[in-house]
């Protein structure tokens, strides 16, 4: 089976949440002074949605009432804004949409933490007389649509519902209550877009997802969404070795938006198009200089397709199938390639391209164009890569961390090139991911951070601390790895014997990074050289 089934769950005999890799602790599992009982004598309070919710809050709520049921048994009601008298409520809503929350804040009931106005910021904070006919409400809030739905879902991973409880099978623990504590608790993400990139996929990713959903099609990426989603990640660039995310489904698109998910396409698919589709659509080559009105025509139908849709779109060019543009190739061309791309983004999209967000991917050849002089608009943000093997190549110098674009970084726990490839095993210790990407955060590449999973699974473990890092960097010091390792281990597996899974982890992850297996060949280690192989060998049965 592609998803692997978790075998071990063990009770915490303890009245707090171990389960959430988030801080502070909102949940609890006995009741304590100033808390509010979500779950208590066999009934769950109701939750009123903040009038008229944008679809991916609506859909969010949903999930956090099933949440709910599976962690108790009891699904709560949706009830009106405007009811019948309730001791208490699960209030949820998004600021700035004139509803109960602006209210609760405009009067002073909910704490001003900053939270308006703020990217992707949630509030939880329990609220005494929040309305009239109702004694105490549990205020979700968010400062924009995913704040929302981010605060949500951090209630439900403390609750005990693990993100990976489709993809991995994670048991849920059950509870017979389920308190929250008073808070205030607000959190806001450090970097904007943080995102996974599904590439490599076949034969593994590909196969189980034709047998199980007959294709990349829109059911099977509603649970690629979901997953983003409650790892706080926005951001998604979708399979691409022969596929094509809006051509293979036009559903695709739209369940996106309908999620939240901020789309995009891979380092060298310009303008939301799929390179696949210029196989089966283009025509001519993919020649800029020989070709360029057929190219042009092709990516306007790509972003009039998801004109609607959130985005983030990949700018520049690459040569036919992610290779290296022809030798002849010259900076003047690219910008010129660059300067047409943003002509067609402000005439699809009706706005200036500079309000657009925008990527330039210095992937491989392209960084040396960069530092051969090519140069994009200041509103660009730069994405600059890692070597392909986990190694960031360059950031930004002084004088380019006041673009308005910004920066960030695409990076790798999975490559297919030379001088071999690595995938399908994981080869990168959470500790060199940590190392690089503070590098990242120190030097400001932090508007954008990418990786490239393969096929999503076994990954899970550095996916999680990926994502997790890029929303609060402060939280997880270098100090506290150990400490990270043991309550992802707990979450997933139990506490009784998670130290002893979080060493496995770490240190198989170690071992591999040290020769990825296909690199390793009857010549790698010495038989004679202070007997190396035997000591590795006996690293590895240890």
């Amino acid at each position: 089976m592609y998803r692997r089934t978790c075998i071990l769950i063990i009770a915490l005999a303890w009245a707090g949440s171990l389960w959430g890799l988030g801080e502070p602790e909102m949940i609890r599992f006995e009741g304590g002074e100033g808390s509010l009982a979500l779950v208590s004598e066999g009934a769950a309070i109701p939750v009123v949605l903040d009038g008229a919710e944008d679809p991916a809050v609506e859909l969010a709520v949903e999930t956090f009432l099933e949440d709910v049921e599976r962690v108790t048994g009891f699904k709560p009601a949706v009830l009106e804004p405007v009811g019948k008298p309730e001791k208490a409520v699960i209030l949820v809503g998004t600021l700035g949409e004139d509803g109960l929350v602006d209210r609760l804040l405009a009067e002073g009931k909910l704490s001003d933490m900053g939270l308006s106005g703020s990217w992707e910021g949630f509030q939880v904070e329990v609220v005494d007389a929040p309305l009239g006919g109702i004694d105490r409400a549990l205020v979700v809030a968010g400062s924009d649509r995913r704040g929302t739905i981010y605060g949500l879902y951090s209630l439900s991973e403390q609750m005990g519902v693990s993100p990976w409880y489709w993809w991995a099978d994670v048991p849920v623990e059950h509870r017979e209550q389920v308190y929250v504590n008073p808070g205030p608790f607000m959190e806001k993400p450090a970097v904007r877009y943080r995102g996974i990139f599904l590439n490599d996929e076949a034969p593994a990713l590909s196969g189980w997802a034709q047998e199980k959903f007959g294709g990349f099609n829109h059911e099977f990426y509603s649970h690629v969404f979901e997953l983003i989603l409650r790892l706080r990640g926005n951001y998604l660039w979708p399979a691409m070795w022969g596929r094509a995310f809006a051509d293979d489904d036009p559903l695709n698109p739209e369940v996106a938006q309908r999620y939240g998910i901020v789309m995009g396409t891979s380092h060298h698919e310009p303008l939301m198009r799929a390179h696949d589709e210029w196989r089966r659509y283009g025509e001519g080559p993919w020649n800029y200089s020989k070709n360029e009105e057929n190219l042009r025509e092709f990516w306007r139908g790509g972003l009039e397709r998801v004109r609607d849709e959130e985005k983030l779109i990949t700018i520049g060019m690459r040569g036919d199938g992610d290779e290296a543009m022809s030798e002849e190739t010259n900076i003047a061309l690219l910008e010129r390639i660059v300067h047409d791309q943003r002509e067609i983004i402000s005439e699809v999209l009706d706005r200036p391209a500079e309000e657009v967000p925008q990527i330039w991917a210095l992937y491989k050849e392209v960084q040396e164009y960069y530092q051969k002089g090519m140069r994009v608009p200041d509103d660009v943000t730069l994405l600059w890569c890692d070597d392909n093997w986990g190694n960031i190549r360059r950031l930004p110098l002084p004088a380019e961390r006041g673009r308005s674009g910004g920066a960030g970084v695409y990076y790798h726990f999975d490559y297919v090139g030379g001088p071999r490839n690595y995938k399908w095993i994981n080869v990168t210790p959470i500790r060199k991911v940590w190392e690089q990407m503070h590098l990242a955060r120190q030097y400001g590449a932090d508007r954008v951070w990418i990786v490239n999973v393969g096929a999503l699974k076994p990954m899970e473990f550095p996916i999680e601390f990926f994502l997790t890092y890029a929303w609060n960097p402060e939280r997880w010091p270098y100090e506290r790895l150990d400490d990270y390792s043991r309550r992802w281990s707990a979450r997933e597996f139990g506490e009784e014997q998670a130290a002893t899974i979080a060493s496995l982890i770490n240190g198989y992850s170690r071992l591999n990074r040290r020769r990825t297996p296909e690199l390793m060949s009857p010549e790698t280690l010495s038989l004679v050289n202070f007997r190396e192989a035997e000591r590795v060998l006996a690293e590895w049965r240890a």
